[in-house]
Formats: C-alpha cells, structure tokens, sequence
C-alpha cells in the first residue's frame, strides 16, 4: 500500500507546490501512515553470532519488496534529501513529499521567509530543524506521528486547516499498483553480487530471460516486464535513457550477446531504483511497453561525506564464477553555491567453468555463465544558481569485459578447438566502453510551475571478436581472432514544465513537455554478409530520430477520486506518427481501501539492426522452414511497422496503517506487430537462385497475469522488530496467438517472501525464498516443425533460499555475511538452442559472501 505525502497547513500551500507532492489521501490519513515506521538503516560491524544464522534459517524464508513510496521516514532514520532553495513554504512542502510526513505549518511563521535548501544525509527531525534553525523556528514532533512548525518561544497553536497539495501526473503514476521500489536500505539488505538485475528480479511482474525463446545465449538473461521481453524495458539513469544494448548486433532469433543495460550504475552508487510496469510507463516513449527501471543515483551532499565499501562472494561449486567488487563514494560542498559528487567501482566476477555443463549437455555449445570485468567511474557537479535555479553536470564513464566460456549460439565451425583453448586464458571476446555526459536545468517559475531541462550525449564502443554471419558458425568468434568495433551515439533532450491550475474549483497539475532521441550507429557487421548477388554494401551505418511532444494532466475531481489522462505524439523520422493515449485513476474507497487502474498505448520503433536494407543474413538449407530449400536469406526491413500494445491493468490496496497491507492487480497487454525474423510464419519470396525473408511484424500476442503483495507485521510496533514481506506474479499466458509460442521462457508463477527480525537496533537478521513456477519451452523448432523429444522438456518448479545477517558498529561502519541458495538448488544448461527445451540457462548453487563498508 502507497502512502501518500501531504502538507497540512492553514493556508500556506498552495497548487504551484504540486509537483513535490502526493496527490491522493486526506491530511488525517497522512498522520496515520506518516507515523509508520521504516526499520532504522543498517551500519554494520562485529560478525553477527552464527547463533542467530542458525535460528535464522529455521524461520519462513521470503524475499524482501515494496511499492514506490509505500514507507514513510521514521524520525531516527537518515535518508538521502535534495531540496533545492527558495520560499520557505515550498521547501518544507518538498521536504514532506520526500521524507512521506504530515506537517503543520501555521503561515504566519513562514510569511515570505526564503530558505537555501537541504542536500544530503538527515534524519526527519535534523532535516527539519536545519531547514528552520536559522528562522526562530523549531520542530515539533507529535504524538501521532506529525510534525508541527513553531517559534522556538512561543507556540502559534492556530487552528489548522488541511490542505492537499496535489502532485504531477509523473508522481501520482509512480503511486500506481503496476510500480515498485527498492530502496537504499533494501540495497544494503539484499546486496547484488555485480548486476542490479539480481535484486530488481525480485519485484513483482520481473523475471530474467532471454529476449526470445529460442535458447541462444541462454545465459544472458535481462529484465523481463510482465512477460514483454527484455527489448521493450527501457533502462534510464536518473531519468535518461541508457541504449548501449543497443551497439550490440541482433542476431535472426532476435538474441543479443549482451548482458542489457542494468549493470552501469554499482549498486554502492544507488540512492534506490523504480521499477515502473503496465500503462504508468507508456509516458516514457518507445521502448517502455513492457515497463521502465529507472536507477537513480546518490546526489551531492552539503557535508564532506564518504564511503568504502567491499563486496567478496565464494561459491561452494568451484566451478562456478565468484564475485569481488570495491566502491568508493565521496560528495560534499564546494563554497556556497557549488556541490558535488563521484562515485568509483572496480569488480570481477569469475566465469563460470568451461566444463561445468558437460555432464548434462544434449549437444555442444552449452556454455556456463560468462565472467565480466567492470570499471566505472562517475562525477556530478550541481550549481545552485539562485534560490530557484539549479544546473547539475554529470559525466562518466564505464568498461564491461566478458570473460569468456566457450559461447556460440550455432556450432563453432572448424574453429572448435581454438573456441574450446580460450576460456582456459580467460580471455574477453567482448569489451564494451560507455561515456556519457549530462546538464540538467532544474527551476521553480512560481505560478507558472516548476520546470525540468534536460541534454544527455551517450557514446558506446562495443568492441567484439568478429563473429560468423550465416550457417552454422553464425555468432560464433572466427579464427584468427581478430576485433570488430561498432560505434553508437546517442542524444537526448528532455523538458517537462508541471503547473498548477484550478478551472471550475477543480485542483489540476498540467505537465506540458517534449523530448528528442537521435541515435546513430556505425557497426560492420551491418554489411558483413554479401548480397545474395555476391556484392557487399559499403554504407556501414545508419540512424534513426524520434521528436516527441507529450501532455498529461493530474485532476484531483473529488477529494476521492484522481483522473490522470496524457497523450504523447512521436513523430519517427522512418517510421512516421504515433500516438500514445493514456488514462489512470485512482479512487479512495476508504482511508484504507483504494482502488486504482489504467490503460495506456505504448510502441517500440524499430531497431536499427532489423530495419537496415543491407543487414542480410544467410542460411544454406538447415535453417530454413520446413520443405523450403535453401539458401534462405534474412534482410532488413525499412518498411517495419512499429510493435505496439495495448496495456490494461484494474486492482486493489489495503493498508490498515498498523503494518498490514496488500494488493491484488490484474494486468493485460494485447500486443500486435512484435518485429521477428522467424522464417516458417512468413511466406518467402521466391527468387531464381534463392528464397527472401525480412524481418517482419509478426501476429498479435496476448500477455496477462496478477500481481499481488502481502505485508504482515509479526512483532514490534508495526512490525518495527519482526515483519514478513511477501509478493507474487502469476502469468496466465505470453504467448503468439498465430503459433501459440511463447514471447520469452518465464515461470508460470513467482513467489518472493522475506522475513526481517531486529532483536536489537545494530542487527538485522533476514531469511529470503523465491518460488519459481513451472517453464515451458516452444513446441515448434525455429524450422516450424513440431519439437519433440528434450525440446519439449520443461523446468519443474524450484525455490532459491538465503540467509543474511547485518550489524553496525560505530555509526558509519557496517559488516554483512551471507549465504546464498542456502539449500544448493542447481539447474544446467543443456543446450545452446531449443533443443533442450527450457534448459537454457544455468541457476548457480550455494555461495557464501560478505560485505563491509565504512564511511565518514
């Protein structure tokens, strides 16, 4: 259950403040929700007793989560705030948006009394009390759980009349059923080993997949939304797109020898992530039907700060890959008006074994989970310009290894032997750089509204082993080793100005805003396979421009009920028009019950691989359908239509503001025009010496399934010593309507379950389980024939168990230890294509690890 952010006062908050608030709950229901707790952060030091371990692992296992602004900040707990200057009003009503409080302000205490902001690491109480220390004012915190502004003599004690602050339509939909968070504290709680993804799989309607069925780079799985396939998740950080999946070659089964986009930002580096699904993320434009993960980092600080931390895992299977990784962060002022912030990562994680599939192989090119070597480095300066005006610059730059393990996605042709040498050597096949830099304007116009600016360049350099184009060594590294380099560059620009408005005593926020995407890649492997006439193109790149403009409205009709209609216009500079209409509401039954649901138009555009003219692809006889004979060729298609779907989603929440709360939403997307180059779902094109495929849109697909969450406090106030978390995802079908093949192997259903015990306020114990559901796998073969055999093999159902224990010491220094897959639940790949059903990838066994991080 959301809570919702408000601020109570007599008069003082106004419609312009809109932006930094909640829009849909009573002030006297904030007072209730402000008041539940959010369990303290973890610091960490002396190795929690093995004793509690033990006692540990005997208790309900579970998985830790929780929707976008569900907790409210408790008065001891620090979290991270950037409030920029201004009138004092407007900054308190931001800093209560954030910290989720209801706050009484009576306005003659604030009058028109300017205030330079707060930036970085408080508690509730400390952030207050600098915000208003140096006004003759002070803090009061109240017995239900409010705070109260008042002179530090005397007390204004003036009758106080509530008044909602509505907020943007991009906050009330980041309040929807279909959005979850992970927070910082979840981030200490659950450290990934390397990847982000390990922890966002465990939000409800998320899985890991390929980005088809097909069984080729099994291993590589990414974000799957609600079953629509890792290609329509979009990946921003801090609200910018990240496109460098988008340098690496998509091969005819629509795979990419790519990891995805979420392994950018080390996750020492992350204030917290939102993971936006369903109609709420039609918004953010092509690329986002499935849903959005938006990774937002830590901001600058107006306090030299700093941390070290270490992360170091140790599997029990030698075979398998461990992981070592070390972030620095540091952030702080510089003078009056200046600010900034860096952040540093070095990690490896070791690859797997070349062998460790051997036992259970079907054939060849079952390879293990590929190793990866990561360097990150980032800096973020921010200028407060006045009191209203903010400019933030911010500039990194990344380097992402493979180590390699034997992976071809065919067969190695006569390069078997050289293949089977270099993972011995630990060699990376695969080495991709990313640059980026960023100026954001952020400024509050009064009346008129707040505003946001912002430009991103991205540059990636995907520098990969030169890989066979067609037949049976296709994908695979070709002998001698030799590099082929891709190059993408990115731009994006973004404005969006919310503002206040009230027509016929209806309270509204009107979001008004445009974007622009260009993108340009130069990548030779577009016109590495000749023509079927034996010529080759020498035009090696090729780009694509998207001009958006969108309009969203938040209107607050009654004190009950919020309408959130939008409309985005994309015009596609090769793809002509779209039109992406959307409509959210939210209806408060009770102070407990709220209903809420949406319906939303999203697109993906074409990539620039599938829509090349000159991008071919070759098969002599043995992968073209059944009782065509070859040789088959695959080419570009300028003519694609955009992939669209439509998303559906209606559900419920309970909050009973004591620690219970649950959900139950049920979500459908009925998608049309997906863009495959499956060869037997389209009729060829009969040349004199050869058959023609293209790429195509291929036949509508329906997605739907529930999402649910349950939350029981066990011990403590609100569950403050003792709570149990649980979230669900049940999909009831991803598959083609035409072929009836599924978009993506994914579980029937996935349960994670967490149970979280402080026995004392410097240690938490944490017991995790997820239940993964049943995994079919496709019934034709990529030749249209009906599998049969172990291609028709599915994955039982399994469960993943963990354990963690977290304790501080010293009020900056925190030690974690930890055991993963507790009861050591292992599953090998067996194949590298269809041919061993859902047996594609490799889940790893027990590992133990352990965290330590100080800071200052």
């Amino acid at each position: 259950m959301k809570l919702n952010h408000l601020l109570c006062t007599e008069g003082v908050a106004r419609t312009s403040d809109a932006a930094t608030a909640s829009s849909h709950a009573r002030c006297r229901e904030a007072r209730t929700s402000a008041a539940r707790p959010k369990l303290p952060p973890i610091r960490s030091t002396r190795l929690a007793c093995a004793l509690f371990i033990g006692s540990l692992a005997l208790l309900p296992p579970g998985a830790y989560a929780q929707g976008v602004g569900e907790a409210s900040a408790t008065p001891t707990q620090t979290q991270t705030y950037q409030i920029p200057g201004g009138r004092l009003d407007r900054v308190l009503a931001r800093f209560a948006a954030a910290a989720g409080l209801a706050l009484h302000v009576p306005p003659s205490l604030v009058g028109d009394r300017q205030s330079p902001g707060l930036s970085g690491d408080y508690t509730v109480q400390d952030g207050l009390e600098r915000l208003v220390r140096d006004q003759g004012l002070r803090a009061r915190h109240n017995a239900d759980g409010s705070f109260t502004i008042e002179q530090t003599s005397v007390v204004d004690e003036g009758s106080l009349a509530e008044v909602r602050v509505l907020g943007t339509a991009e906050t009330e939909l980041k309040q929807s059923l279909g959005a979850s968070l992970i927070t910082r504290q979840d981030i200490e709680d659950r450290p990934p080993a390397n990847d982000l993804a390990e922890l966002i799989r465990t939000m409800p309607g998320v899985n890991l997949t390929g980005a088809g069925s097909s069984g080729a780079y099994g291993n590589q799985r990414q974000i799957d939304l609600r079953g629509m396939g890792p290609e329509n998740t979009l990946v921003l950080v801090d609200g910018k797109p990240v496109n460098s999946r988008d340098s690496q070659m998509m091969r005819r089964s629509g795979e990419r020898d790519t990891h995805g986009d979420t392994n950018w930002v080390p996750a020492d580096a992350v204030d917290h992530i939102e993971v936006i699904r369903g109609p709420a993320a039609a918004r953010y434009g092509s690329g986002a039907a499935g849903g959005v993960i938006n990774i937002v980092t830590k901001k600058t600080t107006d306090r030299l700060s700093g941390s070290l931390t270490s992360y170091y895992s140790v599997p029990e299977d030698s075979a398998e890959g461990g992981t070592q990784r070390l972030g620095v962060n540091l952030a702080g002022p510089i003078g009056d008006k200046l600010s900034f912030r860096v952040y540093g990562n070095v990690a490896k994680t070791d690859a797997d074994s070349p062998d460790i599939n051997a036992a259970h192989a079907l054939g060849r090119g079952a390879a293990g989970r590929e190793g990866m070597r990561n360097k990150d480095i980032n800096g973020l300066l921010r200028w407060q310009l006045t009191p209203d005006q903010t400019l933030e610059f911010d500039a990194g730059f990344g380097r992402q290894g493979n180590i390699y393990t034997g992976e071809y996605p065919v067969g190695p042709g006569s390069n078997g032997e050289a293949l089977a040498d270099m993972p011995q050597q630990g060699a990376e096949v695969r080495r991709t750089y990313r640059r980026t830099a960023s100026l954001t304007h952020t400024g509050d116009w009064g009346a008129l509204g707040d505003s946001r600016l912002s430009f991103q360049y991205e540059g990636t350099t995907n520098a990969d082993c030169k890989k066979g184009m067609a037949g049976g060594v296709e994908g695979a590294c070709q002998m001698p080793m030799a590099t082929v380099a891709s190059q993408l560059r990115s731009y994006f620009v973004n404005g969006e100005l919310h503002t206040p408005i009230r027509l016929g005593g209806i309270s509204q926020v009107l979001t008004s805003g445009f974007e622009y995407r260009y993108q340009h890649l130069d990548d030779p492997n577009l016109v590495a396979q000749p023509q079927p006439d034996g010529s080759r193109a020498v035009e090696t790149s090729t780009s694509s421009a998207d001009a958006a403009l969108y309009l969203e409205n938040n209107i607050e009709l009654t004190r009950r009920l919020i309408l959130t209609p939008g409309l985005r216009f994309d015009h596609l500079n090769r793809f002509g028009n779209n039109f992406s209409p959307s409509l959210n509401a939210t209806y408060d039954i009770s102070p407990q019950f709220t209903l809420r649901a949406g319906i939303a138009r999203a697109f993906k555009a074409p990539n620039l691989y599938q829509s090349d003219p000159y991008y071919w692809y070759v098969t002599r006889g043995n992968g073209c359908p059944v009782g065509v004979s070859g040789p088959c060729y695959i080419q570009g298609n300028p003519n694609l239509r955009p992939e669209i779907s439509v998303n559906k989603e209606i559900g419920i929440a309970w909050n009973n503001f004591s620690g219970w709360d649950a959900s139950l939403t049920y979500f459908r997307n009925d998608y049309q025009n997906k863009i495959a180059a499956d060869m037997y779902d389209q009729t060829a094109s009969n040349q004199s010496q050869y058959r023609l495929f293209k790429w195509n849109n291929s036949g509508p697909a329906l997605i739907h399934g529930l999402e649910g969450n349950f939350d029981v406090p066990l011990l403590g106030d609100k569950g403050k010593t003792l709570k149990w978390t649980n979230n669900v995802t049940w999909m009831f079908s991803n598959n083609n309507k035409n072929t009836n093949q599924p978009l993506s192997i994914i579980p029937k259903y996935t349960l994670n379950s967490a149970i979280e015990w402080r026995p004392i306020q410097q240690l938490t114990l944490l017991a995790t389980a997820t239940l993964y559901g049943r995994q079919h796998s496709r019934t034709l073969t990529s030749k249209g024939e009906a599998a049969s055999g172990a291609a028709l093999q599915s994955i039982g159902s399994y469960a993943i168990f963990g354990v963690r224990a977290s304790y501080a010491f010293r009020k900056n220094y925190r030690l974690g230890i930890g055991v993963g897959n507790l009861f050591n639940r292992v599953l090998y790949r067996q194949s590298n294509s269809s041919s061993a059903g859902a047996y594609t990838y490799n889940e790893p066994g027990r590992f133990f690890y352990v965290t330590l991080s100080a800071g200052f």
